[in-house]
């Protein structure tokens, strides 16, 4: 394929689209295991003097909280229990788990994944705007600690979400929201998630592509990335890369 001067050729899966909208953790930085291990706390504080077993961070994280709000992800979670929790059980549970990921943030880190950001270079040396979407408030915090906040076009976090009154994945008001702001129908671009929630999303907000990203490594996850709307689905996305023709 050629290019014009100065212009990187275009991953092959990503020809024919003139934006990209990612999500934050999971896919951009290494994130979602520190969100994860933070409901795991919180959760089982809450679950075991209701005699329930523990919270999963593989198959209930994935399914019930994953890409949604910290209320609606606390809420989604607790009923899938059967456990009809109030708005105050839901709001203390959301609480600890926001205290608990902020200690582990602040202590810790978290880095960028180094296939994402090698693809997300090429495309800005394609010249592709690019934006970063997430329900965290934390997002903005994430990608200036990983390096990476400068490779994008657009930003819009769990605060932007809050103050525009956007619904929570698997509405697609979020990306939709992140298209507008680099200029584009969304069915010129494409979304890249790992949450199930997330590529549902994308798949009702009629984007053009969306990619899921397994870092579970899975055939279960893979499956139901695929069932959920995923166009395709990789364990990294250097993959993506490495497909070059």
């Amino acid at each position: 394929m050629s290019t014009k001067p100065g212009r990187t050729a275009m991953p092959r899966a990503l020809r024919g689209t003139v934006a990209v909208v990612f999500d934050t953790d999971g896919v951009i930085t290494d994130s979602a295991r520190v969100h994860a291990a933070a409901w795991k706390t919180a959760f089982d504080a809450f679950l075991t003097p209701h005699g329930q077993h523990p919270f999963d961070v593989g198959d209930d994280y994935l399914r019930h909280v994953d890409g949604k709000s910290r209320l609606d992800g606390a809420r989604a979670f607790l009923q899938s229990r059967g456990l009809n929790p109030s708005e105050v059980d839901v709001r203390a549970v959301a609480a600890d788990k926001e205290r608990l990921f902020t200690e582990r943030l602040r202590e810790h880190g978290v880095d960028a994944y180094p296939g994402t950001v090698r693809l997300l270079r090429a495309l800005r040396a394609a010249g592709i705007p690019l934006a970063a979407a997430s329900a965290s408030r934390h997002a903005c915090e994430l990608l200036e600690h990983a390096g990476v906040r400068d490779l994008f076009d657009a930003l819009v976090d769990g605060a932007e979400a809050a103050r525009l009154h956007l619904p929570g994945k698997p509405d697609p008001a979020l990306f939709l929201e992140a298209a507008r702001r680099l200029g584009v129908p969304a069915s010129r671009a494409a979304v890249v998630e790992d949450a199930l929630a997330g590529v549902e999303a994308g798949r009702r907000g009629g984007f053009g592509l969306v990619i899921g990203v397994d870092r579970a490594h899975t055939p279960g996850t893979r499956a139901e990335l695929l069932k959920r709307g995923a166009d395709l689905v990789v364990d990294d996305l250097a993959e993506l890369l490495a497909a070059e023709d």
